[in-house]
Parts: C-alpha cells; sequence; structure tokens
C-alpha cells in the first residue's frame, strides 16, 4: 500500500513539475518573441496590437494555429507578422502559449467616443432588425464576456483593433470565423456602426 502511494505521489509531482517546465518555457517565448508587440503580460500598449492577457486558452490557441497554418496548407488567418512569429513554434510551445496568456491578468481599454458608444450599446444589446445584424451579446455575452472554446472575450479590447478585424470580417480579408459568422455579421455593418461596436466593446466589463 505504501509502494502504491509513494509511486502515486512521485508521478503528481513529475506532472507538477513538467507543468511548471512548460509554463517557464512559454513565459521565455513570450518574452522573447511576443513582448514587442503584445507586452510579456500580454497587455499591448498599442491600440493597434490586440490585448491577449486573459483571453480565452481555446481561442489563443485556435489563432496561433490558423496563423501558422497546418500540414502545408495556407494559413487560414493571414498575416505576415504573425506568420513569421509563429513560423519556429511547435504544437506545444502554442499551447503553452495560450496558456500563458489566458493566466495573465487583463488591463482593459476604454470607450473615448459617449455618443459612438451609445448606439455601439444599442447594436450590442438589440442589433439592427432593418439591415439583419444580430445583437453581439446573443454570442460575445452582455459584458462582452465571451464564452469558452467558442466566442472570444471582447470586453476591454481596444476599439481601433477591433474595429480592423471587424473592417477585415467585412471584406474578407480575414476569414477564420467558424461557418462565417462573422462575415456575415461584419458585411451587414455601416463605417459607422463598426466603429460604434468597437468603441462600446472597449468600455465593457
Amino acid at each position: 500500500m505504501m509502494r502504491v502511494i509513494a509511486l502515486a505521489a512521485l508521478t503528481a509531482a513529475a506532472m507538477l513539475s513538467g507543468a511548471a517546465s512548460a509554463q517557464s518555457k512559454a513565459q521565455g517565448i513570450a518574452k522573447q518573441v511576443c513582448a514587442a508587440c503584445h507586452a510579456e503580460d500580454g497587455n499591448s500598449t498599442a491600440p493597434a496590437n490586440p490585448k491577449i492577457a486573459g483571453q480565452f486558452e481555446e481561442y489563443l490557441g485556435k489563432q496561433l494555429r490558423d496563423f501558422k497554418g497546418q500540414s502545408g496548407k495556407k494559413a487560414a488567418r493571414e498575416s505576415a507578422i504573425m506568420a513569421g512569429m509563429v513560423a519556429n513554434l511547435s504544437e506545444a510551445d502554442m499551447t503553452g502559449l495560450a496558456s500563458y496568456y489566458a493566466s495573465q491578468k487583463l488591463k482593459p481599454a476604454a470607450a473615448s467616443d459617449k455618443d459612438l458608444a451609445a448606439l455601439g450599446q444599442k447594436l450590442w444589446r438589440g442589433g439592427n432588425s432593418a439591415s439583419g445584424v444580430p445583437a453581439c451579446a446573443g454570442c460575445h455575452g452582455p459584458a462582452g464576456a465571451g464564452l469558452p472554446g467558442q466566442y472570444p472575450r471582447l470586453a476591454g479590447q481596444y476599439a481601433e483593433y477591433l474595429a480592423t478585424q471587424l473592417k477585415a470580417f467585412k471584406e474578407n480579408g480575414r476569414a477564420n470565423d467558424t461557418n462565417a459568422v462573422m462575415r456575415g455579421v461584419a458585411a451587414r455593418l455601416t463605417e459607422r456602426e463598426i466603429r460604434a461596436v468597437a468603441d462600446y466593446a472597449a468600455g465593457l466589463r
């Protein structure tokens, strides 16, 4: 019985050691590769670069894999910058980075235009029935918290980055959304509505 307990303890210790080692490696990669744009803790200081601290691990992992492309196929999400960043990352590296950044604390951005945010709130909560735009809250939640494994957290993200991504979806410049859901939504948004939703989301908590 004591031998079984001892073996279990050794196994648990080995697993903890392995997890700590993986986390340490991920932090090292974050510091050497990712920090220039996203900051070591994932709280980018440049509005053009997303804050990835506290984002869902599943979502971060998917984006990294989409930037890299698989089995020689074209990357699902195209970015010359990110393609270079992920080129030498292994599957374990990407999993580790996703886990590391998901564990960091978000320092949220803020809304900057009262009128835009007011329009954004209407779209977020109720959509636009006239143009067929569904409420953003239906997938991303009333407070922008998202849903793990399905929809990313948008609360506190930079408005500039969100607007850029919505425009990319609208123009088919970004096409790694499941079942083309975001492309369908963004196609119905006007330029002002895109800026409004982005500004409102930045102020959500």
